[in-house]
């Protein structure tokens, strides 16, 4: 992805807010963060962030809220917020850190634990080296952070609550793939169980780690998705065609699903000239999975694809119906703040979620599409997989 350099960032960052994003003009959330900083924190930790440079050595921490404030670090609850609350949300987390193994058992980390199994936000005392800095991260992939500080000592100062069902999973031994999905079963949220693996509270206790946050939240989606797919597997064919759509920060999304067994295609497309795609020729991203599932990662999509590919599996399952899905996504001039993958999630849950349209042919379906998306569907037909194949059930009524 190319970035285009800022003038106070001089390249450092491949995103910030510096640059002429859509944000009102009064939008004045820099200095309101500064002024509550000190080198002194009391008040509720909502999760915790583990980095990834310098692995097998990372950054972790809690996320203090300078402010308590619902949804603060639940993207389930952002859906349909504009830019400036989300990124005002973020501003209000410091994302505490120190140098720790990812194999570490120290107390700190043990702390740390205690408090992305926490059933709700929990008080803490932190006492930083030097008074945190307002120095806001975007990214492609994970969620936008506020400022950062180095902890000195970190206390947690009332008991932690965790649910009864967290503490026996946690408690049991089970690999972290069976635990997240006895999680996620149980009513918790991939966000949550993203937070909880990360803090290496997961797994048989001899192979516990911690694992980067941007690693954490793709390998929930996937491991819950798998399940998913595996039950989806046993449900009968849909036996129509139906297109789902969302849009969301200007990101734009037409779900197709046809009859047949379980297939999966996922499509991006960026607006040319955009500050994420400077180019002037539209290029048509494609990522396919078989009904055997994958082998290699989806490095051209990345945690996109993996966002989208779980909540189609989450659709499917919602419906009771095995399917070929095909997911357009188009990414269109507004989208100029990245917010992370979760938006992606929570596009394709969203339109799930949504009335429908029906046909009786996929030729009816795709003619439907044409107006719905600026990229001429032939254009899309020649680079899928699915979408060339040729079945009975395409051209009956």
């Amino acid at each position: 992805m190319v970035s285009i350099q800022c003038p106070i960032c001089r390249g450092k960052r491949p995103f910030c807010i510096h640059k002429s994003y859509p944000l009102p003009k009064n939008f004045s959330m820099e200095q309101k963060i500064k002024d509550k900083l000190s080198k002194d924190f009391y008040g509720p930790s909502y999760s915790v962030f583990v980095g990834q440079y310098g692995y097998p050595d990372v950054n972790i921490g809690p996320l203090a809220g300078l402010e308590a404030k619902i949804g603060i670090d639940n993207p389930s609850e952002w859906f349909g917020k504009p830019y400036e609350d989300i990124i005002e949300l973020r501003s209000l987390l410091i994302r505490s850190q120190q140098k720790e193994s990812i194999f570490s058992k120290s107390r700190f980390v043990m702390d740390n634990q205690e408090l992305a199994l926490a059933s709700r936000p929990t008080d803490t005392e932190i006492t930083y080296k030097k008074s945190p800095i307002y120095n806001f991260t975007l990214s492609d992939s994970i969620q936008p952070m506020g400022p950062v500080g180095s902890v000195e000592k970190l206390r947690v100062t009332e008991n932690v609550k965790i649910s009864r069902q967290v503490d026996k999973v946690v408690s049991d031994e089970l690999k972290a793939s069976e635990a997240a999905n006895v999680l996620y079963k149980s009513g918790i949220d991939v966000y949550k169980i993203s937070s909880i693996l990360s803090s290496g509270a997961l797994g048989l206790e001899q192979n516990r780690k911690m694992v980067p946050t941007r690693w954490s939240l793709t390998a929930s989606q996937t491991i819950i998705a798998d399940q998913l797919i595996s039950e989806i597997k046993d449900f009968p064919s849909i036996n129509e065609y139906r297109v789902y759509s969302s849009e969301y920060l200007d990101n734009h999304f037409e779900v197709l699903i046809m009859p047949g067994n379980w297939e999966f295609e996922n499509f991006e497309v960026w607006a040319p000239g955009s500050n994420w795609y400077p180019h002037t020729k539209t290029r048509i991203i494609d990522e396919y999975e078989p009904y055997r599932g994958r082998t290699a990662y989806a490095e051209s999509q990345a945690g996109g694809f993996y966002s989208s590919r779980c909540g189609v599996a989450m659709g499917l399952k919602g419906i009771k119906k095995q399917a070929r899905v095909v997911v357009f996504r188009e990414v269109y001039e507004g989208y100029s703040i990245p917010v992370g993958s979760w938006q992606i999630l929570e596009n394709v849950i969203n339109a799930f979620s949504q009335p429908y349209e029906r046909f009786n042919t996929k030729q009816e379906a795709l003619n439907y599409l044409k107006t719905k998306l600026r990229i001429p569907v032939d254009e899309y037909i020649k680079k899928s997989i699915i979408l060339k194949q040729r079945k009975l059930t395409d051209f009956l009524p």
